[in-house]
């Protein structure tokens, strides 16, 4: 099963960082197409193309940028490149070696929606990801890529990037917006939405890296062809960062609908369990998902399939744990990250989050019980729905699947802890 790569282009041996080499490899061939076809057709295409949003929730990028109104009002762009979320690093890829491509999808998607200023919003401690961004919009504009009259068009487009502060949160796209304005990265509460009030009050699309430089490429296939590439409802190939016990942990490119047990063991890509041990668990799209376990991974990886099985695909930040993997500890590191990236804004988040990593603490310095996985499934129904963004779904979720379907686990970690306390 070879990686099929048409957003990854590392292997080529080119500097994607500079123009001229992004041009000589087929650069704003899909802007050119473009123009020929017209807005409503553009805009059509990524319709039909079945591109979910690759930021986390799967939502059609499509529709999401049919919401907008059509009622004059200036409109805004921001682009997601927070890349917060534990396990998942396939964002950095664009910003740091073919920012262009992200580029001309923010072009392209900018042009047919009659949007003229767009803010990518950097994780802060992307520094590096920063500087090349920032040459790379400076390399468009001095060649007539972005600016005044783009092309001869009399399209205008400002570009500009945001350094967030490290926030978690901030990936939430209305405190992404709250933070841009210069406030305290913190949720707004829903309606409005941003589609109709959004950044400076005024019509938002929020869309992800990954999703953007998707654009061009289904420009270039065609929507057939990016749908050929997928499964139902799920077009187009997929970047996939694969971590943790693998022998070959990277970031992957493969079609949609790839099966876990294939980005697990086979050859082209995780290459199987490190020391050839029994796999235990799998966090299959960044450390929000509920957990699979070792009978779960022949589902195919899609939005919808994943979905069905009790998870979520998220952004495809595939973590993989072997049978010596200590949940317990996997528990506590992941509700220690959600106390500490809750807002504070609301209560349920606020206090639940602490109030999981307290009873993970408990049990993980020997003084816990089997009743205390029933105390955390309760503290997790206390959060779930309950929050303003989905945040604390977040930190529910995993926790709550570790303790329904690594029980055993758990108890034997807490007894092996209490034993050694004795001892």
């Amino acid at each position: 099963m070879p990686e099929h790569r048409l957003l990854l282009r590392d292997h080529l041996g080119k500097d994607l960082t500079r123009l001229p080499e992004y041009v000589a490899l087929g650069g704003f061939a899909a802007w050119k197409k473009a123009q020929s076809i017209g807005k409503e057709a553009v805009h059509a295409e990524v319709k039909a193309a079945n591109l979910r949003g690759r930021g986390g929730a799967g939502f059609p990028a499509g529709v999401k940028w049919g919401f907008l109104p059509k009622d004059g009002r200036k409109r805004y762009l921001t682009v997601n490149a927070d890349e917060g979320e534990p396990g998942t690093f396939k964002d950095r890829y664009f910003l740091e070696k073919d920012p262009y491509r992200m580029l001309e999808g923010i072009l392209l998607t900018c042009w047919t929606l009659d949007i003229h200023t767009a803010y990518i919003y950097i994780r802060g401690e992307f520094w590096n990801a920063i500087e090349i961004c920032d040459d790379a919009i400076a390399q468009m504009n001095k060649a007539g890529w972005l600016g005044k009259n783009i092309q001869g068009t009399g399209f205008d487009l400002d570009v500009y990037t945001h350094p967030g502060a490290g926030a978690y949160v901030c990936g939430e796209e209305t405190a992404l917006i709250e933070s841009i304005e210069g406030k305290p990265g913190q949720p707004r509460l829903k309606p409005p939405f941003p589609a109709n009030i959004g950044l400076f009050g005024m019509p938002t699309l929020v869309n992800n890296v990954e999703t953007l430089a998707c654009v061009p490429v289904i420009l270039e296939l065609g929507a057939d062809g990016f749908n050929a590439l997928g499964t139902p409802r799920n077009g187009g190939t997929k970047l996939m960062g694969i971590s943790g016990h693998v022998k070959k942990p990277g970031l992957y490119e493969m079609k949609m609908g790839t099966t876990m047990r294939d980005c697990i063991y086979a050859p082209e890509f995780g290459g199987g369990i490190l020391d050839d041990r029994e796999l235990l668990a799998v966090i299959p799209g960044g450390s929000s998902c509920p957990f699979l376990t070792a009978d779960q991974i022949d589902v195919p990886l899609d939005f919808d399939s994943l979905k069905a099985v009790g998870s979520m695909f998220g952004t495809a930040g595939i973590v993989v744990m072997h049978d010596g993997t200590d949940m317990l500890q996997v528990a506590r590191r992941v509700a220690s990250f959600y106390r500490h990236e809750s807002c504070g804004q609301c209560t349920p988040c606020r206090q639940g989050t602490g109030w999981l990593y307290n009873i993970i603490k408990k049990m993980d310095e020997g003084l816990g019980e089997p009743a205390h996985i029933d105390l955390l499934l309760d503290a997790c129904t206390g959060i779930e729905g309950n929050t303003i963004c989905a945040l604390g779904e977040a930190a529910a979720w995993p926790i709550r699947s570790i303790a329904q379907r690594f029980r055993p686990q758990l108890i034997e970690a807490m007894q092996r802890r209490a034993a050694a306390m004795q001892s």
